[in-house]
């Protein structure tokens, strides 16, 4: 039997293949339906049924230039950064639970979040809190620590001393933050803190211009690696038998999600669980063939992402509340529920 036939079955193949179409077009259907939501909703509220001639007409009123300033220049950038980062973190999560063949993995398991937020913490203290030294030292600070963890990691088989290293950088990265936390003063606590949380307010075009490519096809590169993560399903030594090479797809897997994660950390800040409490969900649903799972995941990671940042600027308009709070106050409970149930 050929190792395409061992990574699949047929005749479940054709189920699933029809069942995660449907699935994966209503997730597109509610995910046009929640931008165009969020879009017009917020501390200035949008007609909704106005957005299409706020977008194409010419011939405005003062109060729908308004509204078009808002909807183009504020409320279309974060809600696009939304849509980018929740695929981008929700599929780096469902790679991180094959590679380690648990549905409680995340991408901050080997540290990448937490070298993210060292990088930016580090240079808010130093006196570099502008963007264009935050994002770089935070996507230093992913790829660095990811660096390490691997260097560590690999000096044993199996995936247990990469996940031991990285218990250890993210351990290392806390204290670093916390003497950084110790040192700052009273405005740089202020933005530590708004930071550490995550947000979507600071988006823009130009972001955006260069972080929406870069995650498409990255993410694009991981969905092509559907069989590697079956095969890993079925343990290491099953995939060699395979003939998958363990160590450069695990190398290549581990890469591509640093490079995934770190530039979302840099432009977001921490946001945790959407990595986590999704792709279990659209397990749930669709079982854990990766062709159809990475898919799925992808766009219901947008869905979840959106959705908090929809409820972060709805619950105390017109204040908002750090999305990594949001994530913290949903994911946080569904986790201790999954972790209840791998018990019994």
């Amino acid at each position: 039997m050929n190792r395409a036939a061992v990574l699949t079955n047929a005749p479940a193949r054709q189920i699933t293949l029809h069942r995660a179409v449907w699935v994966l077009l209503g997730l597109l259907a509610a995910l046009v339906l929640l931008m165009l939501i969020s879009s017009s909703q917020g501390a200035v509220r949008v007609p909704l049924r106005q957005i299409p001639d706020l977008l194409l007409g010419d011939l405005l009123s003062d109060q729908e230039t308004l509204w078009r300033n808002v909807l183009i220049e504020v409320r279309l950038p974060r809600v696009v950064l939304a849509v980018v980062a929740g695929a981008g973190l929700t599929i780096t999560g469902t790679v991180m639970q094959a590679l380690f063949r648990n549905p409680l993995a995340e991408p901050g398991l080997i540290g990448i979040s937490s070298g993210g937020a060292l990088g930016a913490v580090g240079a808010i203290v130093l006196g570099a809190p502008t963007l264009f030294w935050l994002a770089p030292a935070a996507f230093v600070g992913s790829l660095a620590a990811t660096a390490v963890c691997y260097a560590l990691g690999r000096r044993h088989p199996g995936m247990g001393s990469l996940l031991l290293a990285g218990v250890a950088i993210n351990v290392i990265c806390g204290s670093l933050i916390g003497l950084f936390t110790y040192m700052a003063t009273d405005s740089q606590l202020r933005s530590l803190t708004f930071w550490n949380m995550g947000s979507l307010a600071g988006a823009t075009w130009q972001q955006l211009a260069w972080l929406a490519p870069w995650t498409l096809i990255l993410c694009l590169w991981l969905l092509r690696e559907w069989r590697g993560l079956n095969a890993l399903l079925l343990g290491e030594r099953e995939a060699r038998h395979l003939g998958f090479a363990i160590e450069p797809l695990r190398r290549r897997l581990i890469v591509l999600v640093a490079l995934i994660v770190g530039p979302l950390v840099a432009a977001t800040g921490v946001i945790g669980f959407v990595g986590l409490v999704v792709p279990h969900l659209v397990r749930l649903s669709l079982g854990a063939d990766h062709r159809w799972l990475l898919p799925n995941t992808l766009v219901a990671g947008a869905i979840a992402l959106s959705l908090a940042d929809w409820l972060a600027r709805m619950v105390v308009i017109p204040a908002e509340l750090p999305i990594g709070m949001v994530t913290s106050l949903i994911g946080g409970p569904f986790f201790l529920w999954m972790l209840t149930r791998r018990l019994r």
